[in-house]
């Protein structure tokens, strides 16, 4: 975390863990204005690998899942995933373009090893990677009004997701529905704070997290690093994979899941009523098959309704067949399955 932006957060009652904010005082409250409000929140638990030089594009667009053309309009930002040679996800990120600079944003705990990783196979392309984190502040904005309070700062509002808009300050991706990240200098960054938090409620990391797993958005983390491939996390129903693009890691395997079979796991949102934390990486059970694991949590956050969502990649059959689901041993708690916002095919 920038140690300005730090200072200036914690002046204003933010409470710091490591490069995260956990809360602001009120953990309920601010929970609860996810759930039917809108929220401020500082994006430092997210970092950005920056990839510039004459050959980013090409060699991005060899190394990722997704078709790194779709945002050489500036316009739009896409989702996408880095994989093993066996299809295993190792990140997944959201990648847009500022000017002639590529940004892919990730986990801060998965930064230093994709930037390493991708280091590797630069050899004699002209491309330059670095971490910019502390260069630039990302806040996310959600909730019925983050758009009102977007125009109201002299910003305008991309019209549809994932679009981009460049403001005179700032820059505004939409993300999804009401959810809008704003990309700003840490110089220019407390103003916009400032005017922001006039109308929306300050929030800590946990509640973009929940935001999240509602908008359907995986998050893979150091816990499960190459346990997936891209569409039993829903990638391919979010944009993030290119069935038309050459050769990247692990795209064999990719194309092969899609053409030559059926997907078994797929990633659906639940509900689990439970007072212990639950953790990503933990494994589910359904009643069909009590002797093996069923699936897996992705992620998980304190839901406003009680107890925790989660997003989970689950066996399909299980869940067709309509069998009660469990987590993390075969009598546990029982999961309530949710809706996703958008349809998998």
């Amino acid at each position: 975390m920038n140690e300005g932006w730090q200072t200036f957060l914690t002046a204003h009652g933010a409470i710091i863990e490591p490069d995260h904010v956990v809360h602001y005082g009120n953990p309920a409250a601010e929970l609860a204005a996810a759930g039917s409000g809108t929220v401020l929140v500082d994006l430092s638990h997210f970092s950005l690998i920056e990839c510039t030089g004459n050959d980013a594009q090409s060699f991005l667009q060899g190394q990722l899942s997704c078709d790194v053309r779709q945002t050489a309009s500036r316009e739009f930002a896409c989702y996408g995933s880095y994989c093993t040679p066996k299809g295993r996800m190792l990140a997944n990120f959201l990648l847009w373009q500022n000017e002639d600079r590529y940004i892919m944003q990730l986990p801060s705990a998965l930064r230093t090893t994709i930037h390493q990783r991708l280091s590797m196979f630069v050899l004699r392309s002209q491309v330059i990677l670095s971490d910019s984190s502390a260069g630039t502040i990302c806040m996310g904005l959600a909730g019925p009004d983050a758009a009102r309070l977007i125009r109201q700062t002299d910003g305008s509002v991309p019209d549809s997701q994932q679009g981009i808009t460049y403001n005179t300050e700032y820059l505004v991706i939409h993300l999804d529905q009401n959810r809008f990240m704003l990309v700003i200098t840490p110089e220019k960054a407390p103003a916009l704070w400032q005017q922001l938090r006039e109308y929306a409620t300050p929030a800590g990391a946990a509640c973009w997290d929940w935001l999240s797993i509602c908008a359907g958005i995986p998050v893979i983390t150091p816990a499960t690093r190459e346990q997936f491939v891209p569409q039993m996390t829903n990638l391919d129903s979010i944009g993030g994979i290119s069935f038309e693009k050459g050769c990247y890691p692990g795209q064999e395997i990719v194309a092969r899941t899609r053409y030559l079979g059926k997907i078994k796991r797929r990633m659906y949102r639940a509900n689990i009523q439970s007072a212990t934390p639950l953790l990503a990486g933990e494994e589910l059970f359904s009643d069909d098959m009590p002797e093996q694991s069923a699936g897996m949590i992705v992620n998980a956050a304190s839901a406003p309704g009680g107890g925790y969502d989660v997003l989970a990649v689950l066996q399909t059959s299980s869940v067709e067949s309509g069998c009660r689901l469990h987590w993390k041993t075969p009598q546990g708690p029982m999961l309530t399955l949710l809706p996703l916002p958008y349809p998998v095919t």
